[in-house]
């Protein structure tokens, strides 16, 4: 049963990573901000949806790995020490990508993980308590910082992101997953590693809750729709991935909940599926095919669409969206077919190895 858990769980990041591929392709080629048909407002779906799941699965994976009752003083010692070596390789790794890719999330992720090194062995309801506290304390800092502060929303740069004040308010505020208030993601996962997969009404009760919070505030929006609020509140309910504010922290948390719920049912249902074992050889690897699909990706994108990649904002002639889906699920079945191939030599991916080399 334990085989089966951790299956799901890997289900739940080769989905998150898929969604990341639409979401990112479509950043720089497509037409996000303004879909014009269907086809674009349904990759727009994934906006949000994806990295939460892909950062939630962050908070499971680290619970995942220290979820046993028998720990010795040195054990918690030593674990402590490879999840912060952990964030701290990613967190460097993801500045050197920040470079090529403006909206890179590892960084944050590092940072997210160190903050769980101080948490894992605490009693999960205390990830409850933090997950809320970090959706506070960003709420309150509206008031304090402008949410807006040094971005540039025609090209999408963040104007001062290498100076020491506005890599700290970019890493801890306003930057497209800062620690506040996106932290609350990975606690929530911390919480959700934690909980006995085995058990059929968790899968249910877990999936029962996603959908009742995904309904309330898609229920809310309905309303804003019908121009039932104000525009400041329509505004407050409306908004997507940024600002994140509390509305659409629940309604992809609620997602979240439904898909890794499904997964786990899935990966305990069909174990021995091929397709399944497939897409679990894919989500154990989701850090490199995270940083594969931002650089090779990128440039085979550029070169078939005979464009310039920035790493930000589409600014020339948005590349039609039914290309920019096709393409995404082509370079993820040969990301699928990658991770047959490596898996058949290698326990890790390639970035997972080194990473794993690193942090011991």
């Amino acid at each position: 049963m334990e085989r089966q858990r951790i299956i799901g769980f890997d289900l739940a990041r080769a989905y998150a990573i898929f969604g990341m591929f639409i979401v990112n392709f479509n950043f720089s080629f497509g037409s996000v901000m303004n879909p014009t048909d269907n086809i674009g407002r349904f990759l727009n779906i994934f906006t949000g949806n994806s990295t939460a799941i892909f950062i939630i699965c962050a908070g499971m994976g680290v619970s995942l790995m220290t979820n046993r009752a028998d720990y010795t003083v040195q054990d918690k010692a030593e674990l402590k020490s490879k999840i912060l070596k952990r964030s701290w390789f990613l967190f460097a790794l993801g500045l050197l990508l920040f470079n090529w890719w403006s909206g890179d999330i590892l960084h944050f992720y590092g940072g997210y993980m160190h903050f769980a090194a101080f948490l894992l062995f605490v009693p999960k309801r205390f990830f409850l308590f933090g997950a809320i506290g970090t959706i506070i304390v960003f709420h309150l800092v509206l008031f304090i910082i402008p949410i807006t502060t040094s971005w540039d929303f025609i090209t999408y740069r963040y104007l001062d992101f290498w100076t020491p004040l506005g890599f700290l308010r970019n890493t801890f505020y306003n930057g497209w997953n800062s620690i506040l208030p996106w932290l609350s993601y990975c606690l929530i996962g911390m919480w959700l590693g934690r909980l006995n997969w085995q058990d059929k009404h968790i899968k249910r009760n877990i999936f029962i809750i996603g959908l009742a919070v995904f309904l309330l505030i898609q229920g809310l929006r309905l309303m804003v729709r019908q121009q039932l609020f104000n525009a400041f509140w329509s505004d407050y309910i409306m908004a997507e991935y940024f600002p994140p504010y509390l509305p659409f922290i629940l309604v992809t948390m609620g997602f979240a909940f439904m898909v890794i719920s499904i997964c786990m049912f899935v990966g305990e249902t069909f174990a021995t599926s091929k397709l399944v074992l497939a897409l679990q050889k894919t989500g154990q690897m989701t850090l490199s095919h995270y940083v594969i699909h931002l650089t090779l990706g990128m440039i085979i994108m550029a070169k078939l669409t005979d464009k310039h990649y920035t790493g930000f904002l589409e600014d020339e002639q948005p590349t039609l969206p039914i290309y920019i889906f096709v393409y995404s699920c082509v370079f993820y079945i040969f990301s699928m077919l990658f991770s047959i191939l490596w898996s058949k030599k290698f326990k890790n991916g390639p970035l997972e190895t080194l990473m794993r080399k690193i942090s011991g």
